[in-house]
């Protein structure tokens, strides 16, 4: 064997060995494991916060509906009723405002909540907590704590605007206070009450998985639990349809938008020539006739131009003034001479033939027969 295949079957060699020892190593540490991924939430579980809280509810036995808004034309309001105001109140119209409490005199039982923080301008009619003298309170938002038997330390109402009873408009029968304010208050109203929380997020569909929420949840719908129909009233929350587009579709509409802008490069103008662009025709009778011209000057064929700008001349003498172009020799030189008020021996040179090469020359004996041409 030859030293150059002896060094290839080392190589060879070390290299399926390097290979053996990193499939082994993989092997040894490769571990596989499950691992769970949810889907996208789809239909109304999509749109509606509170779409766990109308399951559970119905899977307890309690009649439950859920929609966007109020509706009182089209859904009837029961006497032993539950509605729960999931929305900021102030998108309620006074008219609504003043029904619901109605029918919370017959014996209704509605949760609402207080405004969200942010820009509150004092004065501000809220439907439903104006009407009990309840206000929003301006103090600073902390968490209120919230333990279950059982269950790790909890604290709910972390985001949500405390408020504060400032009339007798309704009657405090149960209440949840801090330093900062009451995150609960429950109202008679008639037969009825009216739940007024901070906040509603430990209802909301990622919330509800935890027990403090659930519990604190079945204790706010006490007063007419299983008595009438629950009504989970809620804003529909959809992201546009060009955000889902760009969040979720993007394996889709990339590789297209690539394939478009490099479509549009191959088919768009460039910004300069690759090339310059070619001479274009010229079909101007007086640049061909001073390019023969030149060309016939430079190869030595000074006097054909001579004579024919000579002939030009007097062909044109001929018309105007036949009696000097009759003439010959010296004495038409000095009839011209007279005719134009021009020298006779400038004359004389125009009109013999210049010596070749003689560029001085040609050109004053050609602006000379061209000048008295003009002239005639």
């Amino acid at each position: 064997m030859s030293r150059n295949n002896l060094q290839a079957v080392v190589i060879t060699a070390v290299m399926l060995a390097l290979v053996g020892l990193g499939v082994a190593w993989w092997l040894s540490h490769y571990e596989r494991v499950e691992e769970s991924v949810d889907m996208p939430r789809t239909g109304e579980a999509r749109s509606n916060p509170l779409y766990v809280l109308k399951l559970a509810l119905r899977a307890d036995g309690v009649k439950a509906e859920a929609r966007p808004d109020l509706q009182r034309e089209r859904h009837r309001l029961g006497e032993r009723d539950t509605v729960l105001l999931y929305s900021d109140p102030r998108s309620l119209s006074r008219e609504d405002g003043r029904a619901l409490l109605d029918w919370v005199a017959r014996g209704g039982h509605l949760l609402v909540r207080t405004p969200p923080p942010g820009p509150f301008a004092a004065g501000t009619v809220v439907p439903v907590l104006s009407q009990l003298d309840v206000v929003p309170a301006r103090t600073p938002i902390q968490c209120a704590g919230w333990d279950v038997r059982g269950q790790d330390p909890h604290v709910e109402f972390c985001r949500g605007r405390r408020a504060e009873l400032l009339g007798t408009a309704g009657e405090l029968a149960l209440g949840w206070a801090d330093s900062t304010g009451n995150v609960f208050m429950r109202l008679a109203h008639g037969r009825g009450y009216v739940d007024v929380l901070s906040d509603f997020d430990f209802l909301a569909n990622d919330s509800l998985k935890d027990i403090p929420h659930i519990v604190l949840a079945r204790q706010l719908l006490a007063p007419n639990y299983r008595a009438g129909t629950v009504h989970l009233i809620y804003d529909a929350d959809m992201p546009s349809f060009w955000w889902t587009l760009v969040r979720h579709s993007w394996m889709a509409w990339l590789p297209l938008l690539l394939a478009l802008l490099a479509w549009l490069w191959l088919r768009a103008q460039r910004f300069g020539p690759l090339q310059p662009a070619p001479a274009s025709e010229r079909r101007s009778l007086l640049e061909h006739v001073v390019a023969s011209g030149e060309h016939v000057y430079r190869y030595g064929y000074a006097h054909l131009l001579h004579e024919a700008v000579r002939n030009a001349f007097l062909a044109r003498l001929r018309r105007r003034d036949p009696q000097a172009a009759e003439l010959g020799g010296e004495a038409q030189v000095v009839m011209l001479s007279e005719r134009f008020n021009v020298p006779a021996a400038e004359i004389r040179d125009a009109l013999s033939t210049p010596i070749a090469r003689d560029h001085a020359a040609f050109r004053s004996r050609i602006a000379t027969l061209v000048r008295l041409r003009n002239q005639l």
